[in-house]
C-alpha cells in the first residue's frame, strides 16, 4: 500500500523545484482523500499555479515521470484564473471533494451560490438521461452503465447539499439523508462499486426513470 503522507511530500517538493513560487494551491480528491483507499486506487492530485502555458504543461508531465507510482497518477492541472473563470456548477463539487495541501480554495466560494448546485444537478441528471439512452439503444455496456451510476453519485452529494445545506463525500453515509427514490441510486452504486453483480435492462431503466424525474423537477 502506498505511504500516502510520503508521496505526496515527495509531490510537493518535485512540484516545488519545478515551479517554485507559481504553485498557488495543491490538493488530493478521490479515494485517498476520503480515506477509501486501495492498493491500485488513482492518486488524484489537483495543482493550481499563478497561469498555465502549454509549456507548463509539458514542464509538468516530464515531473511526473520522475515520480513513483506514475501509472496511478492523475489529476487536474490548471492557472488560477482559469479556475476562477470555470463554470460554477463545476466548481462546486471541485470545491468540496478537494482535501488542500497547500494553499485554499476559498477564493471559490463566492462562486457557489444556491443556482450553482441547482445547475449542477440539472447538469449532471440531463448527461445521465442521454448517457443512459444511448447506452441502453447503442453500447449496451456494463462498463458505461457503472459510470453512469457513479456520475448519479455526484449528482445525489448536490440534492443532499440542496435539501440539507450538507456535502457529504462518503455514499454509505450520504444515503441516509436521502429520499427513498435517490437511495436506490445510491446503494446500487454501491453494490456496483463493490463488484456486484449487473442487471443491465433493471438497473438501466432504474437510472433513466430516476434522471427523469430529476429533469422536471424545478427549483
Amino acid at each position: 500500500m502506498i505511504n500516502l503522507s510520503d508521496f505526496m511530500n515527495m509531490f510537493s517538493q518535485s512540484l516545488n523545484q519545478a515551479f517554485g513560487d507559481r504553485v498557488w494551491f495543491v490538493g488530493l480528491q478521490g479515494s485517498h482523500a476520503r480515506g477509501e483507499a486501495t492498493e491500485n486506487s488513482d492518486i488524484d492530485t489537483v495543482v493550481i499555479l499563478d497561469a498555465l502555458t502549454a509549456d507548463d504543461v509539458k514542464t509538468y508531465n516530464a515531473m511526473l515521470d520522475t515520480l513513483p507510482h506514475r501509472e496511478l497518477l492523475c489529476g487536474f492541472l490548471s492557472g488560477k484564473e482559469d479556475l476562477l473563470h470555470w463554470e460554477p456548477s463545476d466548481l462546486f463539487q471541485f470545491y468540496y471533494d478537494t482535501q488542500p495541501i497547500k494553499g485554499s480554495l476559498d477564493a471559490l466560494l463566492p462562486l457557489l451560490d444556491a443556482a450553482s448546485v441547482n445547475r449542477a444537478v440539472k447538469i449532471g441528471a440531463c448527461n445521465i438521461f442521454h448517457g443512459c439512452v444511448h447506452n441502453m439503444l447503442y453500447e449496451k455496456s456494463e462498463d458505461i452503465l457503472k459510470a453512469l451510476y457513479k456520475s448519479a453519485s455526484f449528482v445525489l452529494q448536490a440534492i443532499c447539499f440542496q435539501e440539507n445545506g450538507k456535502y457529504i463525500n462518503r455514499q454509505s453515509e450520504l444515503k441516509q439523508l436521502l429520499s427513498p427514490d435517490d437511495r436506490i441510486i445510491a446503494d446500487t452504486f454501491l453494490h456496483l462499486k463493490k463488484g456486484g453483480a449487473v442487471d443491465f435492462e433493471k438497473m438501466s431503466e432504474t437510472l433513466l426513470s430516476w434522471s427523469q424525474k430529476q429533469l422536471h423537477k424545478t427549483t
